[in-house]
């Protein structure tokens, strides 16, 4: 098992999934192809994001999509689903003190499910650094 280490946050990744650092977030993928996670990390300068914080955010950036609770790791919020433009798109909003992850997996309409369980098990190995 890989350990990806961002300045604030890890994330255990089984040695058929690569990541690499874009400007803005970490992309994270398999090597067969399937599909990719993308993670954009927000910092508060002051104070910590409250679950009503990151409810708000989730029903601004998701729409009117259903939205469940969840816990990543160190992390906890909001996570949804939705199609978008020929692919069926997994989002998660989870917050940890005064950082907050927006994470999206994206694939090809039907490949929608098959990687799901490999996604949430990866995604539970958040943790703080």
């Amino acid at each position: 098992m890989n350990v990806l280490e961002t300045e604030w946050w890890t994330l255990a990744l089984p040695p058929e999934w690569w990541a690499e650092a874009e400007e803005d977030s970490i992309l994270v993928g398999d090597r067969d192809g399937v599909g990719c996670i993308e993670i954009s990390t927000l910092h508060r300068e002051a104070g910590a994001f409250s679950p009503q914080d990151v409810e708000e955010l989730a029903r601004q950036e998701a729409g009117a999509g259903a939205l469940d609770s969840v816990t990543l790791g160190d992390f906890s919020g909001l996570r949804g689903s939705r199609e978008e433009e020929g692919a069926a798109m997994r989002e998660w909003y989870v917050a940890a003190g005064a950082m907050l992850l927006y994470i999206t997996y994206s694939c090809e309409l039907e490949n929608r499910g098959m990687d799901d369980a490999a996604v949430d098990e990866l995604l539970d190995t958040l943790a703080l650094a």
